[in-house]
């Protein structure tokens, strides 16, 4: 076995005390002890190689040992990479000089290990519910509310939500005695973890209810009573705290989730706060300019003034037209896209006109795209 530096391991000096050796280690054990770190599968052989750099420098005769000759100390003489005294280096089962640093180490771990200060856990928060709500697009624009059938788990009126049949009442575990922990041998040390017997709660029910088998939660459908605000829009989520599923043994009550669902419009299109309309002008319109009035979500209408020579496509924007936003009330805008049509028949006093224009305006519409093009 390569000869280790154990006071490198322990990280101190070669003429530490035995005060700054025992404090060194307490420090670096807890840092470094598997249940600690639960995802890294190092840990266990840098623990050992702890327990081991402590085993030999917190023995006085060990330690000087080690000091007249690291290499021979690990192996030589020593096949196998025993320390003298046959207990191999860094084993689990190792002799620790002071068991009183043991008790003091393993004293202080506490949450780390899941010792003494721990109890047993609360009963679980009830889960949470989601449903689906569909609503008319005037009801999402006005705000409605609703009544929505909620398959729930309660608490179970039979046994009030204990689990245990009428006239009994869940008792103390024997086997953890009601500390939801037991604890497992590790050789030196014990490890604790939720007791087999009552799944860490610390209570057993020896006569489980009939109506809820012992759950204290039973199945039902709830009448839930949702306030859906004005400008609700597709997705929305909303929570009703403490209407979802019982919690276990009598815990708090999970919440239910609504999430909307807007049936679409033939017209208004929602674009985040705001409401995009399309909205059809006259060829003339749209070349002279014109006052035009365009339909609002809520109903009614706006008027719009176009500007000469307003262009397909050209959007504008009309300030507080729109619906109230869901989060402040405050009304969103009406974004109106004009359409400029085409006439698709000419009488012929019209297309007289029109020819008169073109001979008028004499222009080539298409110059400045063969430019841009290079043609």
């Amino acid at each position: 076995m390569a000869a280790k530096d154990l006071y490198k391991t322990l990280g101190v000096s070669k003429g530490a005390s035995q005060d700054e050796i025992r404090s060194s280690y307490r420090k670096l054990a807890r840092k470094h002890h598997p249940d600690a770190n639960r995802d890294d599968p190092k840990a266990e052989g840098r623990f050992k190689e702890i327990q081991g750099a402590y085993e030999v420098l917190s023995n006085p005769e060990k330690r000087r040992q080690y000091d007249e000759g690291p290499r021979n100390f690990f192996g030589g003489g020593n096949a196998g990479g025993q320390a003298p005294g046959g207990a191999p280096f860094g084993a689990g089962g190792g002799n620790f000089t002071n068991v009183s640093d043991l008790s003091d180490l393993f004293g202080t771990f506490g949450d780390v290990l899941g010792g003494g200060a721990r109890r047993r856990e609360a009963p679980a928060k009830g889960s949470n519910i989601t449903l689906s709500v569909n609503l008319k697009f005037k009801d999402a624009l006005e705000g409605v509310t609703t009544r929505l059938s909620v398959p729930v788990e309660e608490g179970c009126r039979a046994c009030r939500g204990t689990g245990a049949a009428a006239g009994t009442a869940p008792k103390t575990c024997p086997e953890c005695g009601g500390r939801g922990l037991r604890s497992r041998d590790q050789g030196f040390f014990a490890l604790s973890e939720p007791c087999g017997k009552c799944g860490g709660e610390g209570r057993v029910i020896e006569t489980p209810c009939g109506v809820c088998r012992g759950s204290g939660r039973s199945k039902t459908t709830r009448s839930v009573t949702v306030k859906v605000p004005a400008g609700a829009r597709e997705g929305m989520k909303i929570r009703v705290a403490g209407r979802g599923n019982a919690g276990a043994k009598g815990a708090a009550a999970g919440d239910l989730y609504v999430i909307t669902h807007v049936e679409a419009h033939p017209v208004f299109e929602r674009k985040g706060d705001d409401f995009l309309v399309e909205a059809p002008v006259s060829f003339v319109e749209a070349a002279l300019g014109a006052e035009v009035k365009v339909p609002r979500p809520s109903g009614g209408s706006v008027t719009l003034k176009l500007p000469a020579g307003t262009q397909d496509g050209k959007q504008f924007r009309v300030r507080g037209a729109g619906v109230p936003k869901p989060r402040d009330g405050a009304a969103g805008d009406l974004l109106v896209r004009v359409k400029v049509l085409v006439p698709k028949k000419l009488n012929r006093r019209e297309r007289d006109i029109l020819m008169a224009l073109a001979d008028e305006r004499d222009e080539d519409v298409r110059e400045e795209l063969f430019k841009k093009a290079g043609a």
